[in-house]
């Protein structure tokens, strides 16, 4: 019997040493990264833009013989934009599937369901399509986020916007989830540093579709400057609706509508509409020659324009690569960890701004600056605070 006890103290050795310390999703030749995307359901416009983006980066990676000769390899699976199916899918991809880290993963519910189950397994939730402040707060060493939070938009943005068109009464339309109460906090807290508060306020269940009765709620209470908790359609039906019944506020919205779909879906009645925004929707034609020349090459590879979130895509792929690559051979969560409390990300062709990581800090950046849809196309019309 006590001649077992060596071969058992040798198990326990080995489990604690570098032989079996290596994260799962990592293997000699291949690093499988997972993706959360909306593909079926009220966001699947953004949630192709962004697997489309991804894909790029990742085809770019792999031609250039990868990560420390390890390819990339990314799964994607569809949330239809319900929290319940984002756990179900986190599920797959980090107990089946066994993802090393899960990338760009689209929503505020949908990234809340899913992280527990990540965390469960020490992946780390890297740069997910949501500016949420939860997507960092509390604090967690595996949460990593990119975008300025939808509090902070609002917050430092509506003020300025509301002096300049001399807005007497600022009202909100929002999306009743966490997203759009985010856009709301936001907006109250900056109103309150130019001494005005919320005149009205109304509510729509996500995925609603008929806006009527919200913006006749807001025409009938005359407010002249509406704060939009809303993404794509929400958007475009509620401004849609608005100029039907000759109700024509000053609207503004976070960078969750910022995408060219609005103006390509809902035409001429979107021309006017405020967003706050960091990275600038791609025009194939932009007059930046980088810009052009990336957004013909997306173009050439999957037949389609690409759009803001195509970039966020491509981005949140490119900056793991860096990430990664400075792990040496060794990748595992904790070296990745400590490459990422290290790193600074300089700003880049599509307008990011710079963005810096440390031990304690898991936001790159909380700046934003402000387009405007003129003509049809949004148009950078701010650039970002001076500190």
């Amino acid at each position: 019997m006590s001649k077992k006890f060596p071969l058992i103290g040798a198990a326990l050795l080995l489990a604690t040493s570098g032989a079996w310390a290596q994260s799962q999703g990592v293997s000699k030749d291949e690093i499988v990264l997972g993706s959360i995307q909306d593909l079926s359901g009220p966001l699947a416009g953004f949630g192709k833009q962004i697997r489309l983006g991804m894909t790029l980066r990742v085809d770019e990676v792999n031609e250039q013989g990868g990560i420390n000769g390890r390819k990339l390899k990314l799964l994607v699976e569809d949330s239809g934009y319900d929290p319940k199916r984002a756990v179900l899918a986190a599920q797959k991809l980090v107990n089946q599937d066994k993802i090393f880290a899960m990338v760009g993963h689209l929503g505020t519910a949908q990234n809340m369901a899913a992280m527990p189950v990540q965390f469960q397994k020490n992946v780390v939730n890297f740069f997910p399509v949501t500016a949420a402040r939860e997507m960092y707060e509390p604090f967690h060493k595996l949460k990593y986020s990119f975008a300025a939070t939808y509090f902070d938009q609002m917050k430092n943005s509506l003020p300025a916007l509301v002096k300049e068109k001399g807005a007497k009464k600022v009202c909100t339309m929002y999306q009743d989830d966490e997203f759009g109460l985010e856009v709301v906090r936001g907006a109250k807290e900056g109103l309150k540093t130019i001494g005005m508060e919320m005149a009205e306020e109304t509510s729509f269940k996500r995925g609603a579709t008929d806006f009527a009765s919200q913006m006749q709620k807001l025409a009938s209470s005359q407010c002249d400057f509406v704060v939009l908790g809303t993404i794509i359609r929400e958007t475009i039906g509620g401004i849609a609706t608005a100029r039907k019944l000759g109700f024509n506020p000053t609207f503004m919205g976070s960078s969750a509508l910022y995408t060219d779909l609005i103006h390509k879906l809902g035409g001429p009645a979107m021309n006017g509409l405020y967003a706050t925004m960091t990275v600038q929707n791609p025009y194939t034609d932009d007059a930046s020659q980088p810009i052009r020349f990336w957004a013909n090459k997306y173009k050439t590879k999957f037949n389609e324009d690409p759009t803001v979130f195509s970039v966020y895509g491509y981005n949140i792929i490119d900056t793991f690569t860096k990430a990664a690559g400075k792990t040496g051979a060794n990748l595992t969560t904790d070296s990745f960890v400590k490459v990422m409390d290290g790193m600074t990300i300089p700003p880049d062709i599509f307008g990011s701004a710079q963005a810096t990581f440390g031990p304690q800090k898991r936001l790159g950046s909380n700046v934003s600056r402000m387009s405007q849809i003129t003509d049809g196309k949004w148009k950078v019309i701010s650039e970002y605070p001076k500190n």
